[in-house]
């Protein structure tokens, strides 16, 4: 069930609904409880599920549009069906906002952001009139795509050079040849010092030679290592997409490799679902940096103002967190707290933890809500 008492006390709305095993069939508009769901959201919502041609998609998107149904009728007690959303700036590409209900023209006081990878959906949200807040979030998983292929070939770090107007090139080094620690079989873990030079190993199937502490020297596989940085990929893309949805002008953005993160690290992995259990969190970070370096065209983020050209600073109103949940999973949570001395008065800080996600039942907690509100 939500605690309703949560965003009271932290202010900002964390949920996720897990959408894998939720509407069984071929097609969405097969299960009876998928057709009652598509007839809480508007038309073209609907349209929008239904033409999702895998289920697992359909499946995401109706998730979507119950949740942030959901976050703008019980933030605003504002009725189910009167709910309409629009878009900040740009009409099409622009983050989603929610619309006050006529008479009132504009945008309603709530900030939100959802984001839905491999069958989960995350929302994160706030009521602006008492946290003055943006937020973005992003999921990634880590083995969903077939990376290795692309990494045989190539290597890996003719793969990250694909993303090159995606990195900066201090990030696309950093994320070619440092790795996290990770465990070998045995538990052993190797550390970046117990690599030394082999961090610049970009191959799978090579035999890396490693002397443990203790002088036992170990023959390292060298696809752990690989593994353990396509992990590193994974946040650094996690972080630089929540900030991004944060904004609101998405990947379209011209401004994107001059936003670089520092001091990046993995979350370790939580543990798989299995038949009889549900998948488990695991790490939660949240000590990386944000920066943007300003070029002489003077393009940037929306909430960027002031800097000269050639400038490069931390940017110290936005915060950015990510958590691992199940083995392959990562959310990422970006957020800028906008400060008004004049203004802030009993108005709510953001919380210490910015990942404090709720799970959701759908029954329970959304389709209730919904066929009441």
């Amino acid at each position: 069930m939500i605690d309703e008492l949560d965003a009271e006390q932290h202010g900002l709305t964390c949920w996720l609904l897990d959408t894998r095993s939720l509407w069984p069939g071929e097609k969405i508009t097969d299960s009876e409880s998928a057709r009652e769901a598509l007839a809480l959201i508007s038309a073209e919502e609907r349209e929008n599920v239904t033409r999702k041609y895998q289920i697992a998609d359909a499946r995401m998107s109706l998730g979507s549009a119950l949740l942030k149904r959901l976050f703008v009728h019980q933030t605003l007690g504002m009725p189910w069906r009167s709910i309409r959303f629009g878009r900040k700036r740009d009409p099409k590409h622009g983050k989603p906002i929610a619309l006050l209900a006529p008479p009132q023209r504009g945008p309603a006081p709530v900030d939100f952001n959802i984001s839905h990878q491999a069958g989960l959906v995350a929302l994160v949200g706030c009521a602006t009139d008492e946290l003055e807040a943006e937020v973005g979030v992003d999921i990634v998983c880590v083995n969903e795509r077939n990376d290795y292929r692309v990494v045989d070939e190539e290597g890996f770090d003719g793969w990250v050079d694909i993303y090159s107007e995606i990195f900066s090139q201090e990030e696309s080094f950093d994320i070619k040849y440092n790795a996290d620690p990770f465990p070998l079989l045995d538990g052993t873990m190797i550390t970046h010092e117990l690599l030394g030079r082999h961090d610049r190993c970009c191959m799978r199937n090579q035999h890396l030679n490693i002397s443990l502490p203790n002088g036992e020297e170990r023959e390292v596989d060298s696809d752990l290592l690989i593994d353990a940085k396509l992990r590193r990929f994974y946040t650094f893309w996690c972080y630089k997409e929540a900030y991004i949805k944060l904004d609101g002008e998405a990947l379209l953005a011209q401004w994107i490799p001059q936003l670089e993160f520092k001091h990046v690290r993995a979350p370790r992995p939580g543990t798989p679902a299995r038949c009889s259990t549900h998948g488990s969190w695991g790490e939660r970070i949240s000590d990386a940096e944000v920066w943007f370096s300003k070029k002489a065209d003077g393009h940037g983020p929306a909430g960027v103002q002031g800097m000269k050209s050639g400038e490069s600073k931390k940017l110290e109103d936005t915060r950015v967190e990510i958590q691992a949940f199940e083995e392959d999973f990562m959310i990422g949570v970006a957020a800028k707290e906008r400060r008004d001395p004049a203004a802030d008065m009993g108005r709510k800080k953001l919380p210490d933890v910015l990942t404090h996600f709720k799970g959701l039942h759908l029954e329970e907690d959304v389709m209730r809500v919904a066929r009441s509100g």
